[in-house]
Order: C-alpha cells, then structure tokens, then sequence
C-alpha cells in the first residue's frame, strides 16, 4: 500500500536484486546463543532504495553483515544480483557512522582505496578522475590534498560516501551514516544522498533511527520486530523521486511518519515480552 505500509514484504514487478529468505542467526555467548534473526524475510528489487528501522539491537547491522557477506547466517539464505552469498562481495560498497577514513593518505586516496583493490590495474589517472567527479558531486573539490583531521565531520562523511560508490558497486549498504552528525548537516547530507543516488544508481539498504530519514531517502521503510528480528511491517513511499526537504512537512509523510512511529512501539513491546 502506497505511503500507508503492509504487513508483509511489499511485491513488486521489478526483479530483487537483494533476497533474504528465512534468515536465523544467534550470537555466541558465554551465557548461550543470543537469537538476533528469527526467520527474517526481505525483498529489494534492483534500483530501489530499502530503508530498515526498529528498536535498538534487533539485528539491522547484522543484517547488513549478512548482505555484505561478511558473515554467514546459522540458517536461510541471502542472495544478491541471481547468486547465493556465501563470502565478501566487491560488487558491495559501504559506509558507516563512523567515516573511518585514513589519516595517512589524503581524502582523494582515502576515496580511490576500493578501486586500488577491486581494480588494481586501472591507470592512476583514471582512478583520480573517478574519485574527482564524486568530490565534485558532493561538494568537495578543492579539497583533494586535505587529510581527514582538516575536514568537519559533514566533510568526512561526504568523503566517505564517494569512497563507498567510487567502484561503482550494484548494491550500497548505510548503517547510520548520518546518526552522529547535528540536525543541519544531517539534512543537508540527505539531500546530498539523493542527489547522489539519481547520478549514480545503486540498490541501497539504509540502517537508521530516524524515521523522517527513512521516509526521505526510502522507496520502502521496512520494520524490524523486536529482537529476535523478523520482518514486522513494510511501507511503500509514494513520493517523488527529486523529493526535497518541504516534503517531510506534507500531511501524508506526517501520516507516514505515525503509522511507522506505532509500529516502532509494536516492535519494542514485543522486545521487552521477549526479554522478560
């Protein structure tokens, strides 16, 4: 249903790129497993830009672990572009809260590090022309030579970005780039993603706790249960794709933003009737 949700993955005519299907995976502790995934479900068609929310520690970067490859799950599957993941993927970019950007190399070598590894044998010169379009992109020409250090954490965060898309990657993944980041810069930086987005196409799954990013930046908000994680509730956005700012103060992103804001509340009571 179209900026309301459903209650089951959205369908689509257009071919998943991602598939999750059935996925269970629990953490060793000295106490036991600790379930974090409990039969999740998730369909991503090719294009779309999926954002995933629900309460603290219900598995969303586990997820993102998973689709990355960097971790298999106990049971089900993950599929990515027809083909099982079963080992790191570099057809994968991602970006984290933390830009983790390397304060020995300049933020122009900072960006064009995957393409020195997934492509080892691309001239310099074209590596540095690839890494200069997205500086420019973002806003951030003139600042090649810098080191990190010299940069505002707004800055760092767009260098980052450029290096999670400079390989040119089928699926993006974002766990909560923008969550350290103050009110003005963090929306300054949706709008930054956006523009990116339509220059650059990718599949994308964005881990937030913001519900009007979600809105904003999602073709699909997806709700994750309490932990163990299912998947509880999943929101078409019917909102254009060049959507600015003004869109969040709309009546219906308002009515978006309350059906996910009560299923957030669904998902944490479940949560805690887990934990009792």
């Amino acid at each position: 249903m179209n900026g309301t949700g459903s209650e089951s993955p959205a369908s689509s005519p257009m071919k998943p790129l991602i598939e999750i299907k059935g996925v269970r995976h629990a953490y060793r502790t000295p106490a036991g497993p600790l379930p974090v995934l409990d039969g999740l479900e998730l369909s991503v068609p090719e294009g779309e830009f999926c954002a995933v929310v629900g309460p603290s520690g219900c598995g969303k970067s586990t997820l993102t672990r998973l689709v990355a490859g960097l971790m298999k799950p106990d049971a089900g599957e993950v599929w990515l572009s027809g083909e099982r993941v079963t080992s790191p993927r570099k057809t994968v970019g991602m970006a984290f809260q933390n830009p983790v950007l390397l304060e020995w190399r300049t933020i122009l070598d900072n960006v064009i590090l995957p393409l020195e590894i997934v492509a080892p044998r691309m001239p310099r010169r074209d590596r540095v022309a690839r890494a200069e379009e997205l500086l420019a992109m973002v806003g951030l020409d003139g600042f090649e030579d810098k080191r990190p250090s010299e940069l505002s954490g707004g800055m760092r965060q767009r260098a980052s970005l450029c290096r999670s898309i400079v390989h040119k990657p089928s699926v993006l993944i974002l766990d909560e780039p923008f969550g350290a980041l103050d009110n003005f810069t963090r929306e300054d930086l949706w709008q930054t993603m956006r523009d990116l987005r339509a220059a650059e196409p990718f599949t994308t799954i964005l881990i937030t706790h913001d519900l009007r990013e979600s809105v904003f930046l999602g073709d699909q908000v997806v709700v994750l249960s309490g932990r163990p994680a299912r998947t509880q509730y999943v929101m078409d956005v019917d909102l254009p794709p060049d959507r600015d700012l003004d869109v969040l103060f709309e009546p219906k992103v308002g009515d978006m933003l309350h059906i996910l804001r009560d299923q957030i509340k669904v998902a944490q009571g479940r949560a805690s009737e887990a934990a009792a």
